[in-house]
């Protein structure tokens, strides 16, 4: 076999593989090691593949911001800072029609920007605003639905793990992808905002019973003290502070800013007396297990981004796209619509170890912008979070609400207009990519 037909039939075996249910890791190294081996007609060969990929990849510094992250992201949950976020919201927002699904929104905003895990949000926030909302009359599918539509706001405001992880494989600064995630995460918020406001106004039946919109309830029920709003603001603020304004003003490289956000995570929660040492255990454990998930992911995609280097194919993909003198426009449709159907089978790391290096590869000629590449594919990428049948996201909320009364079907159902809503954000944000680089720019001409 030549390197393109190996290159070919790589592809064509993990596509079959991961839709009959293997574990796409798995299937990453297994393909990448019988592909080197085949290849070159050499075992010995793809066992230096496996090792290289192993202890190159990984052995990065940078990579260790993944399990701070992710510790910080748990701890901030532990310190019941999810919840202290939602009724920041809430107070503002509970007089507007509409106003519960709303403060979800603006709540899962803010908690994005002290965790950046979409997971950690929906797992949050399922546990929060969904009883709140049922209790006042909103129907279950545009609770549930709400909470999976603002959660995917977790990996397109900074800080993301999905950004750095982007950052990895085009290597790009991870700064300047946190600043750009900001003008696009603030746009798909407001969307958001204005997508519940059309459904409560336009559509109130789907939205809650009758009388949720017409009974007024009392101001004590809803707002908050000064004193409250501080002492519930105050470690958001800090929080936010520590992590991004330490990034941005260059006090530290984003690795030391995770370790400086967990500590500070740690702090609260010891101060706030929500963390045992159980607890701390439990989540140390779950660091560990989502940091190896993730970082087994991205071994398998170095393993096979490698061997199709040996192969040939991405050059040779490149040749012949070149050949067919296609414009900009028409790959990047391409592009959007291969993220658009991975993301119904497999998860967000996965879609983008796979497909980003070989359209680097593509798009290369035209020169493009690969901050603003690297959030167009973010906005792409989640939105598999909603779709079925995979609906990362919608199989957290199911699995954390645990309701007989709530099926998938429901939150499938639910989600749609929010994955819709994402749609047309990440078209506005193609057509007029100043929304994510004008911050960039500006942070560029200062320096």
């Amino acid at each position: 076999m030549t390197g393109l037909e190996i290159g070919v039939a790589s592809i064509v075996a993990m596509l079959v593989l991961i839709y009959i249910g293997m574990y796409v890791p798995i299937v990453l190294a297994l393909i990448s090691f019988v592909g080197v081996w085949i290849a070159k007609d050499n075992v010995n060969i793809a066992v230096s593949l496996l090792w290289l990929a192993s202890a190159k990849t990984v052995g990065n510094f940078l990579f260790g911001v993944i399990p701070l992250f992710v510790l910080m992201g748990l701890l901030v949950s532990a310190a019941g800072m999810g919840k202290d976020t939602y009724d920041i919201a809430h107070s503002f927002l509970y007089r507007v029609r509409g106003g519960l699904g709303m403060a979800t929104v603006v709540a899962n905003a803010i908690f994005a920007a002290i965790t950046g895990v979409s997971i950690a949000s929906a797992t949050v926030f399922s546990r929060i605003s969904v009883p709140e909302m049922l209790r006042y009359g909103y129907k279950g599918r545009f609770a549930v639905g709400t909470v999976a539509g603002s959660s995917v706001l977790g990996m397109l405001i900074p800080p993301s793990i999905l950004l750095i992880i982007y950052a990895l494989i085009a290597e790009e600064s991870v700064g300047d992808l946190f600043i750009a995630g900001v003008g696009p995460g603030l746009v798909l918020t407001a969307a958001y905002c204005a997508l519940i406001a059309i459904m409560a106004y336009g559509f109130p039946n789907s939205v809650a019973v009758p009388e949720t919109f017409t009974d007024k309830p009392g101001e004590d029920d809803h707002t908050l003290s000064g004193r409250e709003l501080f002492s519930k603001g105050f470690p958001i603020f800090v929080l936010i502070m520590v992590v991004l304004g330490g990034i941005y003003a260059g006090f530290y490289t984003p690795t030391e800013a995770g370790a400086a956000g967990a500590f500070v995570a740690f702090l609260f929660a010891l101060a706030r007396r929500t963390l045992t040492w159980r607890r701390l255990w439990d989540i140390l454990v779950e660091t560990g297990h989502i940091s190896a998930t993730l970082l087994f992911l991205i071994i398998a995609a170095s393993m096979y981004s490698r061997m199709l280097g040996i192969t040939g194919l991405p050059t040779q993909l490149g040749d012949w796209i070149g050949g067919l003198d296609a414009s900009f426009g028409l790959l990047l449709f391409m592009y959007v619509v291969i993220v658009l159907v991975l993301g119904t089978i497999i998860d967000s790391v996965s879609i983008m170890l796979i497909t980003v290096p070989l359209f680097l590869v593509v798009l290369a000629p035209f020169d493009v912008d690969l901050v603003w590449f690297g959030i167009v594919t973010i906005i792409a990428v989640e939105i598999g979070l909603l779709t079925p049948p995979l609906g990362l996201a919608v199989y957290v909320i199911k699995s954390s609400l645990d309701r007989d009364d709530i099926s998938l079907a429901d939150i499938f159902i639910g989600a749609a207009p929010f994955a819709l809503t994402m749609l047309l954000v990440l078209i506005l944000i193609i057509l007029v990519p100043d929304i994510s680089l004008f911050l960039v720019e500006l942070r560029r001409s200062l320096i």
